[in-house]
């Protein structure tokens, strides 16, 4: 049975949580019902990598009198089919994607073979990055498949894009969402939110589950520990203490004038650091 069959995402996932990752899986092998596929990059992270440079710094940089790049690297957790992989590629970045479905992966790497013509480089100095799909659980990264050798261990990264991953998340994994995060980025790294939805009912069902800023504010401000919410899924505030060192601290956070469709008027979009 499939989500279309059952009627939706949030029926297709109303069983366990141990077994939602098999079920994406099963969407993807399906593949005849993936609402979240918008067919291209976010421009909302085009805009926030042209925009905010100087937050971010460049993808990659040139020491004097070498020939050879040294590259930033950027992972989009729950990539979809790469579509804002390739994207970060383009403005120079060696860009990894994860998905936790092998059929995920393959798209990803045919949307790759027939697409990637239209993410040319943004910057002739700076060229494209490298492109790598990889097939795993976002929690455990000690077991990725694919070409995954060159991150060493742990595995570190310069960017982390999330968009429609943490909604995709039932909000008991939003603890190990954050701590996470917190693992894969390095110590001058930046996280990247596009916050999505925050127009839905936050006692609706997901996913998508809804998002508010509070939500990214509460957890990445106290990485790895359990926060409690009220009957009707609003975060309580200021309940956990103070942000202790490791916390993220946010650096911006606007509303962008483009994105997909269906967030026009409600995404926002925030960039993230973490305190040492």
């Amino acid at each position: 049975m499939t989500a279309a069959d059952v009627g939706g995402l949030p029926q297709f996932f109303s069983g366990p949580v141990a077994e939602t990752q098999g079920r994406w899986s099963k969407l993807w092998d399906a593949g005849d019902f993936l609402p979240f596929d918008r067919g291209c990059a976010n421009p909302a992270l085009e805009d926030t990598l042209i925009q905010r440079e100087t937050l971010l710094g460049t993808a990659a940089q040139y020491a004097d009198g070498s020939k050879s790049a040294t590259r930033k690297r950027a992972l989009v957790p729950g990539c979809g089919r790469g579509y804002d992989v390739l994207l970060l590629a383009s403005f120079g970045y060696d860009s990894y994607g994860l998905e936790i479905s092998k059929t995920a992966v393959q798209r990803c790497k045919e949307e790759y073979e027939k697409n990637g013509h239209k993410y040319p480089e943004k910057d002739e100095e700076v060229g494209v990055g490298n492109v790598t799909f990889v097939h795993g659980d976002f929690f455990e990264s000690a077991t990725w498949e694919g070409d995954v050798e060159s991150l060493g261990s742990p595995k570190r990264f310069d960017l982390i894009y999330d968009y429609t991953f943490l909604c995709a998340l039932h909000p008991s994994l939003r603890p190990a969402w954050s701590k996470q995060m917190k693992n894969l980025l390095t110590t001058k790294g930046r996280l990247i939110c596009l916050e999505f939805p925050t127009y839905k009912s936050l006692s609706a069902p997901g996913p998508p589950w809804a998002l508010r800023p509070e939500i990214y504010l509460e957890h990445l401000a106290h990485p790895g520990i359990d926060i409690p919410y009220d009957q009707e899924g609003r975060i309580k505030i200021n309940v956990s203490g103070p942000p202790g060192k490791g916390s993220f601290q946010r650096l911006a956070h606007w509303q962008p004038e483009r994105t997909h469709e269906i967030g026009k008027g409600t995404d926002w979009v925030s960039i993230w650091r973490s305190d040492e």
